[in-house]
């Protein structure tokens, strides 16, 4: 099947190190992986390898809704890039690049097909926005 691609970004003022760090350590997920407030993630398991998966529980607030985010990695190069395919199919690549002290992240990922494409790249980038506020407000 052929999926759209859809590129997100966002500039972290902090060094790569910190910035892989946070974005993959599960103590840190449970803190920033979230769309917007009335959303959190109870719980989150990395095996950051090939081969490895990740799996990320997202929950409303109210108790409403949930849903596990889970897949599994094709590529990990520390401190530089991060491949995994969700459900078996879809691909995900996010790239880690130095930019004088701060960290630009690019995501690029296989659109899903029941919601619109809007909708599933301000998502993603709400997600992003909050890893970049979590990490910055850490680092501070």
């Amino acid at each position: 099947m052929e999926y759209q691609k859809i590129n997100i970004t966002a500039t972290i003022n902090a060094p790569i190190a910190q910035v892989w760090d946070a974005y993959n350590n599960p103590k840190d997920i449970v803190n920033w992986n979230q769309a917007s407030p009335e959303w959190h993630c109870p719980s989150s398991e990395n095996d950051l390898r090939v081969g490895g998966r990740f799996k990320n529980k997202m929950a409303a607030k109210d108790g409403s809704f949930q849903f596990d985010f889970e897949g599994t990695y094709t590529e990990v190069t520390p401190h530089n890039s991060i491949s995994y395919v969700l459900g078996g199919e879809r691909t995900v690549d996010t790239t880690f690049t130095d930019e004088n002290g701060s960290t630009k992240m690019d995501i690029s990922f296989d659109a899903e097909g029941s919601n619109p494409a809007d909708m599933q790249r301000e998502g993603w980038q709400a997600i992003l926005n909050s890893f970049k506020q979590y990490v910055e407000n850490k680092t501070s």
